[in-house]
């Protein structure tokens, strides 16, 4: 035997008379009449085989087994409510353009876009990525989002996740010995790049520029021959590389902060694309 459904109106009704103890006034806040609630809640009594009210001419007082019932129902249509918003969802399309450092943009975010189109194949992601120092300032000209490196404590936007700069040079290459230092690094404008020639001006250690790129790939491959050390982040630190510290005569950088940057008036697929990024990003820091 099958049992009966419960019809989500028939539940709207039925949570209304119980918070209101009146027909009346749950009609009055339903915008019906009072007849077609009381057809409601017997047309749901009905299906249940139970009373779910005491009436009298003063009050309307739930039974024991509309007491069982209001937990659920209200339950019932939360769910409905979560369901029928989130397939509603499931269909917004939109273009949302995301600036974001080069090293996330290779080995962080793509698999997080990739989680989050599956969900939303209506939105589609620009991606672009370099030195993100200026890209806030471009904010809602140029890009939607942004993902930006600043200075510990600084920056403005929604603090992600703290990162380490770490020096970083081939497993198979001393650089103890080398005078001056060969160092593989960003364009200007590119914190790593100042926090490096800072700390080793303020060390005195001699030091010359061999190698520029904005390309992550390409400065780990010069230092991955040995011919440079560089500065990376301790959560995207290459695998082929080895850390440098005291140890190895070079001096201690700063920790720099992971933030998100977002223009103002986002559409609704920008601000999913936001919410994504950040719980994503919070949450595997």
């Amino acid at each position: 035997m099958s049992l009966p459904a419960l019809d989500p109106d028939l539940l709207k009704a039925f949570i209304a008379v119980a918070d209101h103890r009146s027909f009346t006034r749950a009609a009055a806040m339903l915008n019906r009449t009072q007849s077609a609630v009381s057809m409601q809640i017997k047309r749901l009594e009905e299906r249940l085989g139970a009373e779910l009210f005491h009436r009298t001419k003063v009050n309307v007082d739930l039974s024991a087994a509309g007491e069982s019932l209001l937990g659920y129902a209200r339950r019932i249509l939360i769910l409905n409510d979560e369901a029928v918003g989130r397939l509603r969802e499931h269909r917004i399309e939109g273009i949302v353009r995301l600036g974001v450092m080069d090293d996330y943009g290779t080995l962080v975010v793509p698999a997080l876009l990739s989680d989050f189109v599956a969900g939303y194949p209506g939105i589609h992601i620009e991606m672009q990525t370099g030195l993100t120092a200026s890209m806030p300032d471009r904010l809602g000209e140029a890009f939607d989002l942004v993902i930006a490196m600043h200075p510990e404590g600084r920056g403005g936007g929604e603090f992600l996740r703290r990162e380490q700069a770490v020096w970083a040079a081939s497993p198979a290459h001393a650089t103890e010995t080398l005078d001056p230092l060969p160092v593989a690094l960003y364009p200007q404008g590119c914190l790593f790049r100042k926090w490096a020639t800072e700390a080793l001006d303020a060390r005195r250690r001699s030091w010359r520029l061999a190698f520029v790129s904005h390309s992550l790939a390409a400065v780990e491959a010069v230092t991955a021959q040995g011919l440079a050390v560089t500065v990376v982040k301790a959560g995207t630190f290459p695998s082929r590389l080895r850390a440098l510290s005291d140890r190895d005569g070079l001096p201690r950088l700063p920790a720099a902060d992971i933030r998100l940057h977002r223009a103002s008036n986002l559409s609704r697929a920008a601000t999913l694309l936001a919410d994504h990024l950040g719980s994503a990003l919070a949450t595997t820091a």
